[in-house]
């Protein structure tokens, strides 16, 4: 397989504009039921914080839209949960998604950690993400300030030698492995975020490489695999999908790879269900399907088709 190499240019040269967002307050906020990994199911507040651009520009990423241009000042980040978990109803787990990484500290300042922390102190468990080359002691200074636990959530994208190299994430299966022993070293569930056909594969060869994936995670001690199904909107998928080198993975495809992550039973496997509305419109039975998939999700059993 010969592959181009896509980098930062080509990547920005071919963004669509970004979204407006606010500063003072997450973008997006939302409760949601997920299957803890104790077997419950248990509900989960996730705030979408309104933060600075990832440094990484990864070529299948279109979270940077909602993104800001600069750094927020101290204090701005505690401000937005704080507005946030007033207008939501309780939950057990708190995810703060940031659209990068939380240990970035241009995007997230550290003197901000110990009020975050407090914020979070009603929570069993919080998530927040981070690009597995920054994590360290920022990571774990923040997770002694919690009162509950701490769990990372990181994109591993794929396993395939020669697809990963080629989405400018600028990290090695290496760097996820070291991230991981670190993790688990230090007593820090992990999630990891798979995708399912990612520019480069036909639908039969990203099924392969996603159970290869999550072989791998759940071979290193992750605890959860998020499996998201590669979408277009971001310009460089949409130029890679004029050259026949992408197209969202089918309905079909994501059936297999759900399935197969839950035969296991090695640890959680979690189907993105947002905007899965891109996936197989014209599929049989479609919304049954879909319906199955989210049972399974809560679940973590498969269903019969």
């Amino acid at each position: 397989m010969s592959l181009p190499v896509l980098g930062d240019e080509w990547v920005l040269a071919r963004r669509p504009p970004r979204n407006p967002i606010p500063t003072d307050r997450p973008y997006a906020s939302l409760v949601e039921p997920e299957r803890a990994a104790d077997g419950r199911v248990v509900d989960v507040a996730t705030l979408f914080l309104s933060n600075r651009e990832c440094p990484f520009r990864c070529v299948m990423c279109d979270l940077w839209k909602n993104t800001l241009t600069d750094s927020l000042p101290p204090g701005t980040i505690p401000e937005q949960i704080r507005w946030a978990l007033g207008q939501l109803p309780p939950a057990q787990h708190l995810k703060l998604y940031n659209a990068g990484s939380f240990f970035d500290p241009r995007a997230v300042p550290p003197e901000d950690y110990a009020e975050v922390a407090r914020l979070a102190a009603p929570f069993e468990r919080v998530v927040v993400e981070c690009h597995p080359r920054l994590v360290g002691r920022r990571c774990f200074a923040f997770r002694d300030m919690l009162g509950g636990e701490l769990e990372v959530a990181m994109g591993l994208e794929t396993v395939h030698p020669e697809v990963l190299p080629r989405l400018n994430k600028q990290m090695t299966l290496g760097d996820f492995t070291r991230a991981i022993r670190d993790l688990r070293t230090a007593d820090i569930a992990v999630r990891a975020f798979i995708m399912v056909r990612p520019p480069f594969l036909t639908d039969a060869e990203g099924v392969e490489w996603a159970k290869r994936s999550i072989d791998f995670a759940f071979g290193l001690g992750v605890e959860c695999c998020s499996l998201i199904p590669t979408r277009g909107g971001n310009g460089a998928m949409e130029e890679l999908a004029a050259r026949g080198d992408f197209a969202p993975p089918s309905l079909d495809a994501l059936e297999a790879v759900m399935e197969y992550g839950l035969s296991l039973k090695a640890g959680r496997v979690f189907l993105d269900l947002w905007d899965i509305g891109h996936v197989s419109p014209d599929a049989p039975d479609r919304d049954a399907r879909v319906g199955r998939l989210a049972r399974m999700n809560l679940s973590q059993t498969a269903e019969a088709p």
